[in-house]
């Protein structure tokens, strides 16, 4: 997905209107995964879960606008680690500059909507029991220290993981799936698990919103990993197909896991199933062929559906399974590319997976980048988070957690029961609705 692949000095027009469409399609993700989120959480904290991601939207936006752009897309500044910040600010962008075959305004926001819906995910790890003002300091400065650096190692000009390691990463399996993962791991140890892990009932309180979340999201993902070709062309086609057979055989893993294990297939198995086959996907769908799509969506619905049980055996609480699913989906993803990479797809023969005929050397460097984005940002997260609660403390207090983040912190219930009075806060005075006995 970077723009130093484009050798086009021109805008092309098909190119650009498939790149808004796709930019558009990439910001309702993140509304989607509130949905999806918000479903999944208890009655009580419904609106904090929403809130988390819409504010990651706003948060991120800013931080992308002073330098998070310059700093990932930027020229290489020092040895593929970081960009410069000649674009802090937008400096030197305008209407007519083009990067690709794209204006570059279009292509700094296509990368944006990446950067606030990585941000978003981790909120799954921490549910029910963040501050929501550490939340706010927190994204902007995770946004620089973390998500920025690894974007520019894997997509920005010179980054050292594309560039000099040679892994490969299409559309984010390291850059946003593995960095949330590990990012939402290190924060759930930070906050410590919520008030009756392990002993009370936290089951999902709305499974249709659930599922109405799960399909925005793969109606978006078609962008996120389709217009990553930046282009109207055969590999957005192709990437476009290989996201939706991975998500249907990641459902299908999903479900066959269930009804082997428990005797019984559920709608939150199958929502989480597509959801992790196209976690899955996301690295490789530009690098491999329809088998491999299909393989790589099905291993990914099989291996999360064990990972999301992690949590009770090693004891953290990764409340909506950022771990299990977007972690565990990603480390698939991204080390089968080492297998099923095809030349056909990456256009040269150096970069063919083991059954290809390329050997174990891609698989090798496939590896070897999981491993450094996840120990950088699983450590860089643990600090941030670790000075954050020392600052001004990141988790919520006890009783306010067991009210309910929405009543605590916003003032404001998603189910109105007249809790809230006109006296207490006049300007969200519930709507009284008479319902028929």
């Amino acid at each position: 997905m970077t723009a130093t692949t484009l050798a086009a000095p021109a805008l092309d027009t098909g190119d650009t209107a498939w790149l808004l469409a796709a930019t558009a399609l990439v910001l309702l993700m993140t509304p989607g995964l509130a949905l999806f989120y918000g479903g999944m959480v208890r009655t009580k904290s419904v609106l904090n879960m929403l809130m988390m991601s819409f504010v990651s939207i706003a948060l991120v936006t800013v931080v992308w606008l002073v330098a998070g752009y310059s700093l990932a897309f930027g020229d290489d500044a020092f040895a593929g680690v970081i960009g410069d910040l000649a674009h802090a600010g937008m400096a030197g962008i305008g209407p007519s500059d083009v990067t690709g075959t794209v204006p570059t305004f279009l292509f700094t926001t296509f990368q944006l909507t990446f950067a606030f819906l990585t941000a978003a995910l981790i909120s799954g790890s921490i549910a029910d029991r963040a501050k929501f003002g550490a939340w706010m300091v927190f994204v902007p400065v995770w946004t620089l220290l973390v998500y920025v650096p690894v974007a520019h190692w894997v997509w920005g000009p010179g980054g050292w993981i594309a560039n000099h390691l040679g892994a490969l990463d299409f559309a984010g399996g390291l850059v946003v799936e593995i960095a949330s993962g590990a990012s939402g791991l290190a924060l759930c140890l930070v906050l410590g698990p919520r008030v009756g892990f392990k002993k009370d009932a936290m089951r999902p309180h709305n499974l249709p919103m659930v599922l109405m979340g799960a399909g925005l999201l793969w109606f978006g993902w078609l962008g996120f990993n389709g217009g990553s070709a930046l282009g109207a062309n055969g590999l957005a086609a192709a990437s476009l197909f290989n996201t939706l057979i991975a998500g249907c055989t990641g459902l299908l893993g999903w479900l066959f896991v269930e009804q082997k294990r428990d005797g019984h297939p559920t709608t939150f198995g199958a929502a989480s199933g597509a959801v992790a086959g196209l976690v899955a996907i996301t690295p490789a769908c530009g690098v491999v062929g329809v088998l491999g799509a299909a393989v790589v969506g099905l291993a990914a619905g099989v291996v999360c559906s064990y990972a999301v049980a992690w949590k009770f055996r090693f004891d953290y609480d990764d409340s909506l399974d950022v771990v299990g699913v977007h972690f565990a989906g990603g480390v698939v993803g991204t080390v089968l590319i080492g297998l099923f990479a095809t030349s056909a797809m990456t256009g040269s023969t150096a970069k063919q997976g083991f059954f290809y005929g390329g050997g174990f050397g891609q698989l090798g460097k496939q590896a070897l980048a999981v491993v450094v984005v996840a120990a950088y940002t699983f450590l860089v997260t643990y600090g941030i988070g670790k000075a954050i609660d020392r600052l001004m403390g990141f988790r919520a207090a006890a009783e306010d957690e067991l009210t309910g983040l929405d009543q605590t912190v916003h003032a404001e219930s998603a189910y109105d029961h007249g809790v809230l009075s006109a006296s207490t806060h006049p300007a969200h005075a519930p709507v009284v609705r008479k319902v028929a006995p």
